[in-house]
């Protein structure tokens, strides 16, 4: 008898009852580890928001932002809008809702400022109606941010400290279009600055976690200590 001949005898020999028990009973496969999109989508946001925020504090005598078209459409758009869609499988709400939410800001504010598009063009020789518009857009994500942060009083302080500074970055942006204040324009440039430092925090924390021997951890205050 040959050796396919075996082969055979035990093929037919094996009940459908007992092929379904081999492979209920079969070692399942690792399924492979998702590595934490949270720094990209941090380093991102604080990247994009720091340089608009030095160009808002009229750093240098800088008054024209639109240099940061680029990184609000690639680094704090893009790379923050995939960031907000990798948290999804992980089951953090929190993060994807506010990756996704602020990428879509960022692209859509670099939009704004692209020539091309005309919407700034629309309303050439009425500035006081542009303002008002950009007013009530940054009073939209003032909303955004705020609720956002409501979320965060039970998470941690650095979290808590990141959504307050950004809104009230918001409300001063607003303020500065809504009355023409260019004191208020750069109050709120300061304020993303700091904001900005927040968040390069917190996304330095999160990936000095992923390391298996990191130099050193960074605190973010939960106000919830992790089980165990």
């Amino acid at each position: 008898m040959s050796g396919a001949d075996i082969e055979k005898g035990i093929l037919e020999a094996t009940s459908p009852q007992q092929a379904l028990k081999t492979a209920s009973t079969a070692t399942p496969r690792p399924r492979p580890r998702t590595a934490n999109p949270a720094t990209l989508g941090l380093f991102s946001f604080a990247s994009t928001t720091f340089v608009l925020s030095l160009y808002n504090a009229s750093t240098r005598g800088i008054h024209h932002a639109n240099v940061v078209v680029g990184m609000a459409i690639f680094c704090g758009g893009l790379a923050q809008l995939l960031a907000g869609m990798w948290e999804f499988p992980t089951g953090n709400a929190f993060g994807a809702a506010a990756f996704t939410s602020y990428g879509a800001f960022w692209m859509s504010y670099a939009t704004i400022l692209i020539p091309g598009s005309g919407i700034v063009a629309a309303y050439a020789g009425n500035e006081s109606e542009l303002s008002s518009a950009l007013g009530i857009f940054l009073i939209c994500w003032m909303l955004v941010t705020f609720f956002f942060l409501i979320v965060s009083l039970g998470k941690h302080i650095a979290f808590i400290a990141l959504f307050s500074f950004l809104t009230l970055t918001f409300a001063c942006l607003a303020g500065g279009e809504f009355g023409g204040s260019a004191g208020s324009t750069k109050a709120g440039g300061i304020l993303g600055v700091i904001t900005a430092f927040i968040a390069y925090y917190i996304g330095l924390s999160e990936l000095l976690e992923t390391e298996a021997h990191p130099p050193f951890r960074l605190p973010l205050g939960h106000l919830h200590p992790k089980a165990e």
